[in-house]
């Protein structure tokens, strides 16, 4: 049997591929491989593939996200690990079973920005738990009226005389909160007190019984409240050798209080010598140390200002607080008014010292041509006087403004942006000496109070021309002098404007330098047209346009006299007057200055007739005797009244 071989040049066909399962060696041998493993195989290929995606996702992020940051350099005090504190317990209470420090912290690692995110939302959504305000127990009024140490409070306007008594009592009513309380009254002896020394002498009782002391103790130190009762004039009367607790006894002692025949009030001698004489109150031991209080009621600034240093610092030293019931100072001035009633019934406005509110003036005192002053001169500075005032501030107290006058008053809320400076003399004269602007201001002030400011005159009779000049001459002579005094004056303030533009930042000496420019300016303008129109009348008189006219008037006009210099002057008084209404609106350098720009600041003449009485001719050779007619016995008191003696004020 032959067989057919291949030849030897011929190359040999692939076999066909097999089948699964065909042959031993091929894919048809894993029927042999078991199930589990086939599985195990397919579950490993599915985790590479998820391992890859993985990768390729955290590859694509610009930072990773780290639950905690190691830095090179740990402070060890601020990360130290206390292994003594309580951590949570694992099983039962062995310290096998206990986590360590630093894996009580680890557990707790920083939260991701997502998991904070989500916090912080549910803190502003999820509602809070709060108790009702019905439930909170509210403070008392006494100790929401506690006064605050600071400068702009010190000048409280209460609301009155009564107003003032209130606020008062819950002074007290705050202090005895605190410790026992030894109140001392001040009183000013002047007769023009005597009704507010009433007053005070009615309310005692009602004080006592709002403050729950109606029904004292014999023994001093079981009293929670004591009181003493001082009077000053030119000396210091002690009314109360020692405190007393009887209300009764301490209106007694108040209403019959006679009125001093001195001028003098010592109110700063009276406040050192009295806090001196009950000093031991506040130096004894603690137990029995008690709250001191000084209560000074006035109309007035005080005489004695000079001793204002001391004052401060006896009561200031051992934690006196010093309190004013007083009368608002005249805005830039020292003298103010009281109404004085006389026995007859016969009422007057005394003049009286009241201010000024500021350490130095700081406001000319310039009158208002062609116009009435206004009430100017009456008008409230909103604040006490400076001495009183600081004495207030410096110790903890108020100044209570109980009477702000009868001229114009001010919001106090617009004022308080206005408060004068309380600082020691000393500390206000250095700021003088750096600022160019207050010191040339304040200069200014005092240059209008050494002044002689004359009245224009407005009203001249003309019925024949040697009468007018006569008069026209008499008229200028005091304006020649003064119009040379004015520029005077406008060359000093002109030395602060530019520190004023630069460095002022203060709005009470703002509105000081720039009204005062604003009037010295309108000032100037007035009085150079003033003397220019009386010249031109004396040298060409005019001739009146209506038969039977006999009199020149001079009356404000915008035509003012003058050339480029008085018009560029005349410009400049009313932008510095503008911006004074503009910036500070509500306040008495606004009320000035509408005052002045409302004025023209020219002259104009107008023609009228007036009724003159005639003139008798003097006879040197004959002399008239006049003969005292004898009052009858009658007739005699109407005759001679009984001359009116001015008060010690």
């Amino acid at each position: 049997m032959s067989t057919l071989a291949p030849k030897p040049s011929e190359t040999p066909e692939k076999p066909p591929p097999t089948t699964y399962g065909e042959a031993p060696g091929g894919w048809g041998g894993l029927r042999e491989v078991p199930a589990w493993a086939m599985s195990l195989a397919v579950h490993v290929v599915l985790l590479f593939v998820l391992a890859s995606w993985t990768r390729e996702i955290l590859q694509d992020q610009e930072e990773p996200i780290l639950s905690s940051v190691f830095e090179e350099e740990i402070d060890e005090r601020e990360f130290k690990l206390d292994d003594t504190a309580v951590v949570d317990q694992l099983g039962n209470e062995s310290s096998a079973d206990s986590l360590t420090p630093s894996a009580a912290i680890a557990h707790e690692a920083a939260p991701t920005p997502e998991t904070e995110m989500r916090e912080k939302l549910e803190e502003i959504v999820l509602p809070v738990d709060f108790q009702p305000s019905a439930l909170i127990p509210q403070p008392s009024q006494a100790i929401l009226a506690e006064p605050i140490e600071v400068q702009g409070d010190v000048n409280v306007h209460p609301g009155g005389m009564d107003g003032a008594i209130d606020r008062l009592t819950s002074e007290i009513s705050t202090s005895l909160k605190e410790r026992k309380t030894l109140v001392i009254w001040l009183f000013d002896e002047s007769g023009s007190t005597v009704e507010r020394r009433n007053a005070i002498a009615d309310r005692f009782e009602r004080i006592y019984k709002q403050l729950g002391m109606l029904r004292p103790s014999e023994d001093e130190e079981e009293n929670a409240l004591l009181t003493a009762i001082v009077g000053f004039s030119n000396q210091t009367k002690f009314y109360t050798p020692d405190p007393v607790g009887d209300t009764d006894g301490l209106s007694r002692i108040v209403r019959k209080m006679k009125p001093s025949k001195s001028p003098q009030e010592n109110v700063f001698s009276a406040v050192e010598q009295a806090a001196k004489k009950w000093l031991y109150y506040r130096t004894r031991s603690r137990r029995l140390r008690r709250n001191v209080m000084m209560v000074i009621v006035t109309d007035e600034k005080g005489d004695d200002d000079q001793r204002l240093d001391e004052a401060i610092e006896m009561t200031r030293k051992f934690g006196i607080r010093c309190y004013c019931i007083g009368n608002a100072a005249v805005f830039g001035r020292e003298k103010g008014y009281v109404q004085w009633t006389y026995k007859d019934g016969f009422t007057e406005e005394l003049p009286v010292d009241q201010g000024p509110e500021t350490v130095a003036p700081e406001r000319l005192q310039l009158v208002f041509w062609g116009q009435r002053n206004r009430g100017f001169e009456r008008m409230s500075a909103s604040f006490g006087p400076y001495a009183l005032s600081r004495l207030c501030a410096e110790t903890g107290g108020m100044y209570l403004v109980a009477d702000e006058g009868r001229g114009y008053k001010f919001d106090p809320e617009v004022m308080r942006e206005y408060v004068p400076d309380y600082r020691t003399i000393s500390d206000y004269m250095k700021d003088l000496s750096q600022s160019p602007a207050k010191a040339s201001l304040v200069q200014a002030a005092r240059m209008t109070i050494s002044a002689d400011l004359p009245t224009p005159r407005l009203s001249f009779r003309a019925d024949n021309d040697n009468r007018l000049r006569t008069e026209l001459t008499d008229a200028q002579r005091p304006f020649a002098e003064f119009d040379h005094h004015v520029n005077e004056m406008l060359g000093v303030i002109m030395k602060g404007e530019k520190d004023r533009e630069e460095h002022l930042a203060e709005a009470r000496w703002q509105a000081g330098y720039d009204l005062a420019m604003g009037r010295l300016m309108a000032m100037r303008v007035r009085t150079y047209g003033y003397n220019s129109v009386l010249a031109q009348m004396k040298t060409s008189p005019k001739s009146f346009e209506s038969s039977g006219n006999n009199t020149w008037i001079l009356q404000p006009s915008h035509d003012v006299h003058g050339g480029p210099q008085v018009r560029k002057l005349e410009a400049n008084a009313k932008k510095y007057l503008t911006r004074v209404i503009d910036e500070h609106p509500g306040t008495p350098w606004a009320r000035i200055a509408e005052a002045e720009i409302s004025q023209p600041m020219g002259w104009s003449w107008q023609e009228a007739k007036r009724t003159y009485a005639p003139e008798v001719a003097q006879n040197d050779n004959k002399k008239r005797i006049l003969l005292q007619r004898t009052p009858s016995k009658k007739n005699k008191k109407s005759a001679q009244p009984k001359e009116r003696v001015r008060p010690a004020l």
